[in-house]
């Protein structure tokens, strides 16, 4: 078990207060709160080592070391072989379109790229861009219970597909993907397999070479970090890669997809960031740890978002989308309509009573409209996260219940 006391002691946004109410932030899908100790991280890199990379003075060197130290955690993190595995990016949706046209040298007229219906448009837009030089994009189809039609996933996959790109749980509505089953169909395809994990990031422990993946996205800012986006890559596989930079850039894997100077404070609060998790869990290595603490913190968040879905799954004016809780089939992410209310108008009505939730359809656009949501704003989203309660979550299902 984890000490969700002990934790929330690390948080200073926790201690926030509006009219002798504190903040219930259920708005982590869009980005979590920082613990003091990844704010250090920041502010301390500024007061103490601020310079640029590869000099000969003190502080440079510094930095050459907060840089080596926040691929070493990544690659922790995320199970890769190595730190050589891990680059950085402004964000997801930026290393994606890096990949994306390095690839728009590679493929050809008639090749294939599937996609999915579900996705985040950071893990679709980018893609269509290889319409540009012929290549067909194909999109699975997403079901009416929120999850995506398998049949249709594995019968799109034929011997022109190049490139397979998913999301591994749905920002939107929570939905986990079976990515095991989709490695699985294209095991004796020669294909690349890539993995948008930035809203599984946060819930769930990664290890991508037992996902079998190529590439893997994710973004720091997710899971207690600063805005930084994170890109793994199967060892050399960048090596191959024509990527857009400059001709004074390291050629290599991981640098060779990085343009310009990286930000350094940033990183070295995302090491921080991985560090935080680290101390929830237990073990003899790091990676062990990191294990250990995403097992503690998924048991207290479905258990508080289980809670939540059960709640207002029984309230008559509220329909709960997607999948039920059964199983753990769900990231701890509940989204809802109103029978009377639009999503906005209950976030107004929440954010009055000092709870964070967002509306709309948060960047998976197809997913809302598919589902026929876009008319109607899309939908109320709200994220459980490590620091949130079980008092928190009652607060909440007890204010909808009066909506």
């Amino acid at each position: 078990m984890i000490n969700i006391s002990d934790i929330r002691k690390q948080f200073p946004s926790l201690n926030r207060s509006v009219d002798n109410n504190t903040i219930i932030y259920l708005d982590g899908p869009a980005g979590t709160q920082v613990p003091q100790h990844v704010i250090d991280g920041v502010s301390d890199y500024y007061k103490n080592s601020n310079a640029n990379v590869h000099g000969e003075f003190i502080t440079s060197k510094e930095t050459d070391k907060i840089l080596d130290s926040t691929r070493t955690k990544a690659a922790s993190l995320l199970g890769a072989e190595n730190e050589s595995c891990i680059s950085i990016g402004q964000n997801m949706t930026s290393l994606c379109f890096s990949l994306a046209h390095a690839f728009s040298k590679t493929f050809s007229a008639g090749d294939e790229v599937i996609i999915t219906e579900l996705d985040h448009e950071a893990n679709r837009g980018p893609w269509k861009i290889l319409e540009d030089v012929g290549v067909i994009i194909k999109e699975v189809n997403l079901l009416d219970d929120g999850t995506l039609d398998y049949e249709d996933f594995e019968n799109k996959i034929t011997n022109k597909t190049v490139l397979v790109a998913m999301g591994m749980s749905s920002n939107a509505i929570g939905t986990l993907n079976d990515f095991k089953r989709v490695k699985n169909f294209i095991k004796n395809k020669k294909c690349y397999f890539l993995l948008d994990a930035v809203h599984y990031a946060p819930h769930f422990s990664i290890d991508v070479k037992e996902f079998g993946c190529d590439f893997l996205l994710c973004s720091a800012y997710k899971f207690y970090g600063p805005h930084i986006g994170i890109l793994y890559s199967k060892p050399l596989l960048l090596d191959k890669l024509d990527t857009d930079n400059l001709i004074v850039q390291n050629q290599n894997s991981p640098y060779k997809i990085e343009t310009g100077t990286l930000n350094h404070a940033a990183c070295n609060g995302v090491s921080k960031a991985i560090d935080f998790i680290s101390t929830l869990g237990e073990g003899n290595t790091y990676r062990d740890k990191l294990v250990d603490a995403y097992k503690k913190l998924g048991e207290h968040e479905y258990k508080l978002a289980s809670l939540l879905y059960k709640e207002l799954n029984k309230m008559e004016k509220i329909t709960v989308i997607g999948q039920d809780f059964s199983n753990k089939k769900r990231t701890p992410t509940v989204s809802f309509t109103h029978k009377h209310k639009t999503p906005n108008e209950v976030c107004k009505i929440l954010a009055r009573n000092n709870i964070c939730a967002w509306a709309g359809h948060f960047y998976a656009l197809k997913a809302i409209q598919k589902l026929k949501l876009e008319k109607i704003g899309g939908v109320t989203r709200l994220g459980i996260c490590v620091y949130n309660t079980e008092k928190e979550i009652r607060k909440t299902i007890d204010l909808i219940s009066k909506i």
